[in-house]
């Protein structure tokens, strides 16, 4: 697919900067298979507008504080080290004491380049230090990270002294509201530096309203990487180089999709880091199941693309030219698609990871 055909105007102000005031008090843009049927309604309005009977999946990672500011202990010159990708558990000697510490793959941003051996002091409520390692050929590079004299473990320290990773849209401060909006009610396996924004939206509440009517809920994986703001530069989308993301469909999700099937009852993904997991798990011998699967997806799909698992998504709008616009024009229909963010625009729906959502059915 040619990337100029996921371009579209937004104006500026459309752009979410923060949360609505709860939950499902977010708008939803219903776009139905027929071309031209939108309808307006709320997140909170979600479960009438699904089929009964339907088996919700969700993504249950949990985002990161990954974002740590401090200062070289040597210089005092600002740092800020943004943790990407856990690579191990590992011990560091620290004055003749033993300490549990992680290496983490991260980015740094510095007034000058850091060298290697450098401590970086964290700034933060508990003693955090991550001591720089080697750069990799993509510009990432190691640090060591732990927590002297704290007692804590170094998941605890990361957690009080670390800031949550607001996309770069958005263009302030986080604050003690995004430690808990910027993450979902169901969120509990670590590892993403992003949210997977379409569950942003549900509640506890509206979960119980749905199970009222017969919807079930089961879980996957997909730990979102900074990958996802990666923008596509290529002219085509073939020639674009897909990031890696670790995902996992346990066994549990695997059979709850096959008792779905078998008594016809529709696959309803929450966000498209859910269709992702669900399709790259997809059994290639028996169509609409998946396979218990752990690994890394590249898979990136754009029209052409033949859905073997989900039938409707609940998705928020996605930046123009951008794979996640590719994978929803794939799923609902190209034109649908556009034309639905046409309206959206119009009627002044808000766009982005704090935004509005939109709930499709997919193209037969």
């Amino acid at each position: 697919m040619r990337r100029d055909l996921l371009a579209y105007d937004l104006p500026p102000e459309l752009i979410a900067a923060h949360p609505s005031p709860d939950r499902e008090s977010a708008r939803l843009l219903v776009v139905d298979a027929e071309p031209g049927r939108l309808e307006h309604a709320f997140i909170r309005d979600l479960p009438e507008r699904l089929p009964e009977g339907a088996l919700l999946i969700v993504n249950d990672t949990r985002v990161l504080p990954a974002r740590l500011l401090g200062r070289k202990a040597q210089s005092g010159g600002k740092v800020e080290v943004f943790l990407v990708r856990k690579i191990a558990e590992t011990h560091v000697d620290v004055d003749g004491e033993r300490l549990p510490a992680e290496r983490w793959r991260a980015l740094g941003r510095a007034s000058k380049p850091l060298r290697e051996g450098a401590e970086i002091l964290i700034e933060g409520p508990v003693p955090l230090v991550a001591r720089a390692l080697g750069r990799d050929p993509e510009g990432l590079f190691d640090v060591v990270l732990f927590s002297p004299r704290s007692g804590l473990s170094v998941p605890d320290a990361i957690e009080a002294a670390g800031h949550v990773p607001l996309p770069p849209y958005i263009r302030r401060d986080d604050d003690a509201t995004d430690r808990a909006r910027y993450q979902t009610v169901y969120a509990r396996e670590p590892g993403a530096v992003a949210a997977p924004t379409a569950g942003l939206h549900l509640t506890e509440a509206l979960i119980e309203r749905s199970r009222a009517r017969g919807i079930s809920l089961a879980r996957v994986t997909l730990h979102v990487g900074l990958g996802t703001f990666q923008p596509v530069t290529a002219a085509d989308l073939d020639d674009h180089p897909m990031h890696a993301e670790a995902y996992r469909v346990p066994p549990e999700t695997a059979e709850a999709v096959a008792h779905a099937r078998r008594e016809g009852r529709e696959i309803v993904a929450i966000g498209t880091t859910s269709v992702r997991a669900l399709e790259s798990a997809a059994d290639p011998e028996r169509d609409g199941h998946v396979l218990p699967r752990e690994g890394e997806t590249r898979l990136l799909i754009q029209p052409g693309y033949r859905f073997r698992v989900v039938d409707r998504l609940l998705t928020n709008f996605h930046l123009p030219e951008s794979t996640l616009l590719a994978l929803v024009s794939a799923f609902a229909g190209h034109a649908r698609v556009l034309e639905s963010y046409r309206v959206a625009i119009e009627e002044k729906y808000r766009f982005y990871s704090y935004g509005d959502a939109m709930l499709l059915r997919r193209s037969r």
